[in-house]
């Protein structure tokens, strides 16, 4: 299993990013991150200071979101949705764009079960409940 470090994690969406600005050739997972950074404006100043980027910590303290992680969670359900893996997260996420008529918003719902489904499985040390996310999904996509 491939388990980056913080920082390869973080290079990976930066340079996925970069490629995409300077037009360079790019791997399929790099353009899925890249489209994914073009989603948010608000990361891109971050994503083009490199240095500054890969030393900043964010901590639940500092009230601020991690852009990395955020990026990250939304690369891992780009992923999900490509392969329909849970089985029913595609439908789940139609559902959640009719409902909210917003596609980014829907993902944004779908990536606060995914941060939950995360949380809960390191709080209890144990593998990630597939099934509960799942029903997070159904939960927002019925509301």
């Amino acid at each position: 299993m491939f388990s980056p470090t913080r920082d390869q994690a973080r290079t990976f969406l930066i340079d996925a990013w970069r490629k995409r600005c300077e037009s360079l050739p790019a791997t399929p997972l790099e353009t899925m991150a890249a489209d994914i950074a073009a989603e948010h404006p608000e990361y891109h100043a971050l994503l083009a200071g490199r240095e500054d980027a890969l030393a900043k910590n964010w901590t639940p303290d500092s009230g601020e979101t991690n852009p990395f992680l955020h990026l990250s969670l939304h690369l891992a359900i780009a992923e999900q949705l490509q392969i329909d893996q849970p089985p029913g997260i595609r439908a789940g996420f139609e559902q959640l764009c009719q409902r909210l008529g917003d596609r980014h918003e829907a993902l944004h719902n779908i990536l606060d079960c995914l941060g939950e489904t995360i949380w809960q499985s390191q709080r209890n040390n144990a593998p990630p409940d597939g099934a509960a996310y799942l029903e997070c999904i159904q939960r927002k996509a019925g509301q």
